[in-house]
Order: C-alpha cells, then sequence, then structure tokens
C-alpha cells in the first residue's frame, strides 16, 4: 500500500490538534503530518516529495504568520506538477470574500470550511476527497476500501 499523508497547517496549536483529532478515523490508512506556517508546510512537503511520498490532501487556515497566508500556500501546491493531484481544503474563520474567490480562482480548492467546522462534515469531505486522490492517482483503492468515500468510488467505476 502506498504511504498517503494528509498535511494540515494552522498556526494555532489547539486547532491542529482538532484538526487531527477529527481525522483520526483515517489513521490507520493516512499518515496526519502538521504544520505551523507556510513555510514549515512548503519545507514539510519538499521533505516529504523527496522521500517518494505521496501528499493526498492539504488542509490549511488562511491567517498565517509571516508573509505567505495559506490561499498562497494551497496555489504553490495546485501550481507544483508533483502536487497535481493533490486535495486542498481551505479551513478558515478570517479570509474576507476576495481571499476566499482568490483560494477558488488561483489554487482551485476543492473544499471551503469556516471555523468553527463540523467534525463530521471535514471528516465526510476529506474522505470523498482522498478518494478522488487515490483513484486519480491510479493506486489500488482496494487497499483503502474501509476509508474511501464509496458513492465516489462507484462514479469511478461506472465512468472507467
Amino acid at each position: 500500500m502506498a504511504k498517503i499523508n494528509i498535511l494540515c497547517v494552522d498556526d494555532q496549536p489547539e486547532v491542529l490538534e482538532t484538526i487531527t483529532r477529527d481525522l483520526q478515523p483515517l489513521e490507520n490508512f493516512f499518515q496526519i503530518e502538521t504544520a505551523d506556517s507556510v513555510q514549515d508546510a512548503k519545507a514539510l512537503l519538499q521533505e516529504l516529495d523527496g522521500k517518494s511520498i505521496k501528499v493526498g490532501l492539504v488542509i490549511s487556515d488562511h491567517v498565517m504568520p509571516g508573509e505567505e497566508t495559506g490561499v498562497d500556500l494551497l496555489r504553490f501546491v495546485d501550481n507544483d506538477i508533483r502536487f497535481a493531484k493533490t486535495r486542498k481544503i481551505l479551513l478558515t474563520g478570517q479570509a474576507g470574500h476576495t481571499d476566499t474567490i482568490r483560494a477558488i480562482n488561483e489554487a482551485h480548492i476543492d473544499n471551503y470550511f469556516d471555523k468553527p467546522w463540523d467534525a463530521a462534515e471535514l471528516l465526510k469531505a476529506a474522505k470523498k476527497l482522498l478518494s478522488k486522490y487515490v483513484l486519480d492517482s491510479g493506486l489500488d483503492y482496494e487497499d483503502y476500501m474501509k476509508v474511501l468515500d464509496l458513492d465516489e468510488l462507484l462514479k469511478s467505476l461506472k465512468k472507467g
């Protein structure tokens, strides 16, 4: 089974802890990594890629310390061919209308959640997006059957 990571990025440790807890049902199949800044997230992405470890999903807050925002990070992921199939979620309470439009148009995010979010909805979205990632990457979906979104899997199998 291919090792696939979920990268969660937020500058608040308690938020990262909550996201990790909400995604805990996926831990037997996906490695959950965290970063507390855009710079740390980019370094971790480089490190994982250097070890040929896949990143299936990036969940990022918008407002971050430093000059770059979560939208900048998601745009970086979207524009980097190494992460072409990586799915993206913007999870924030402070993105304005302009920032959200930028996230959609420039970073091509797959989902947006306002803080505070519903844990079940975040987990459902993560499963759906990771299912798309596994299928689009040509990985053996049978290895991940216990956590894949079955509706997404059936849609894909009907197309193929």
